[in-house]
């Protein structure tokens, strides 16, 4: 059994997750922002990865400066047993890690699988776990068309979450609608913490100009943009936005619509488009390299995030708009509970009714036809996002959580480096 010590120079803590940088998704962005903010705050992070990190790649793999290690191996057989031989080969790779690195802390992030696998090393080991959850993976299923609500698979994952959630030293979650949720359920609340979205405004924070040949060579003219920049997925309800243009147009003629992303409803999203009457004024542009996201934010006077309403939206608080946010741009949003945790209808945002595209239109209208108070709405939105929202401030608050596991002061050494 491996004993957590703090005589070395700083506090050690393994990330326990289902996959990480080199690939990008908004999974990989909040861990490489969490491990870095860490970092800042004096502690020793590392990765390691499930059997769902599908990359090629060493088994040890350093990307932007942060270091992660890979299982390797097989897992099959029948649902259930798969995923069961999946949570064993993670906890053993862990434990033979954790006898060479030596982690005061597990911390792990959702799905459940990875923290199941956690609990199991933790105990092997004798060191406590974390358990971070950013989402719940049935409602999440729900959301991307995978299940139903109250189907065997749905049942069966919330079992296993609840298990994990029981079974964990701490619990944290990005919102507070999953805390809610989980305290609903008859789990202890004193052990749920919440750890928000954030945005690294170090990185974030400073909006590019417009740019002008680019705006060109997509044909948005001259008049205002309204954009999406994320994942086309069923919950998002870009379905109801392109449904919105055709009203938005009679009252703003020269909007124009900038969809940036891909996914599983974008064949259809096109096709709704093209048997539009405001065809010409909706452009999709597909993915785009991470680093050059800015260049279309800056495109764009709104962002909009008609998001459906679900559990799954009304649990869970998104991570754009707060990035739209911290470039100081417009943000208009369907009025659901993750969304009504981060935006001030009137204040920071607007606010519209969900699954209703007249609504979305009025909104986008009202919103771009009041020019006055635009850079009003745009300086609050970022103070809220730098007050509430900065990645570094926030991970303070593992701190407590971890010391309160260990029983003792952390020894970190505070950095200030961006």
């Amino acid at each position: 059994m491996i004993h957590a010590s703090l005589s070395r120079p700083a506090a050690r803590i393994l990330h326990v997750l289902d996959h990480s940088l080199p690939i990008h998704s908004g999974y990989t962005f909040r861990t490489r922002a969490i491990l870095k903010a860490q970092e800042r705050h004096g502690l020793e992070v590392r990765g390691i990865t499930g059997l769902r990190h599908t990359e090629d790649g060493p088994d040890v793999e350093t990307e932007d400066g942060l270091t992660f290690h890979r299982t390797r191996g097989t897992a099959g057989g029948p649902p259930g047993l798969r995923e069961w031989r999946e949570v064993g080969l993670l906890a053993d790779a862990i434990v033979a890690l954790a006898r060479d690195w030596r982690p005061d802390i597990l911390h792990a992030h959702s799905p459940s699988l990875c923290g199941m696998a956690a609990i199991r090393a933790g105990q092997r080991l004798g060191i406590p776990v974390v358990y971070e959850i950013r989402a719940f993976w049935e409602d999440a299923a729900v959301g991307n068309l995978m299940t139903t609500e109250g189907s065997l698979r749905y049942r069966i994952t919330r079992a296993l979450e609840n298990r994990v959630v029981a079974r964990a030293d701490a619990v944290m979650t990005i919102c507070q609608g999953l805390r809610d949720d989980l305290i609903a359920r008859g789990h202890d609340g004193g052990k749920i913490g919440v750890m928000p979205n954030g945005v690294d405004l170090a990185l974030f924070g400073t909006p590019p100009p417009r740019d002008a040949a680019l705006a060109a060579q997509l044909g948005l003219g001259e008049g205002p943009v309204i954009g999406f920049i994320g994942s086309f997925y069923d919950y998002e309800g870009l379905d109801d936005l392109i449904a919105a243009m055709p009203m938005l147009l009679q009252r703003v003629p020269d909007a124009r619509l900038l969809l940036v992303g891909g996914g599983e409803m974008e064949e259809a999203l096109r096709k709704q488009a093209e048997a539009s009457s405001a065809a010409h004024a909706i452009h999709f542009i597909g993915r785009v390299p991470h680093h050059e996201v800015e260049r279309y934010y800056a495109l764009c006077d709104v962002m909009a995030y008609p998001r459906k309403r679900s559990r799954l939206t009304d649990l869970v608080t998104p991570l754009k708009p707060l990035e739209a946010m911290a470039q100081r741009t417009l943000v208009a949003a369907s009025d659901i509970g993750g969304h009504r945790e981060l935006i001030a209808d009137g204040k920071t945002g607007v606010l519209f009714a969900p699954d209703d595209p007249q609504a979305c239109a009025d909104a986008l209208a009202g919103l771009l036809g009041n020019r006055s108070r635009w850079d009003t709405i745009r300086d609050a939105g970022r103070r809220h996002v730098a007050d509430k929202h900065d990645w570094f401030t926030n991970a303070g608050r593992y701190l407590s959580v971890y010391q309160a596991l260990l029983g003792k002061p952390l020894d970190c050494r505070i950095s200030t480096a961006a």
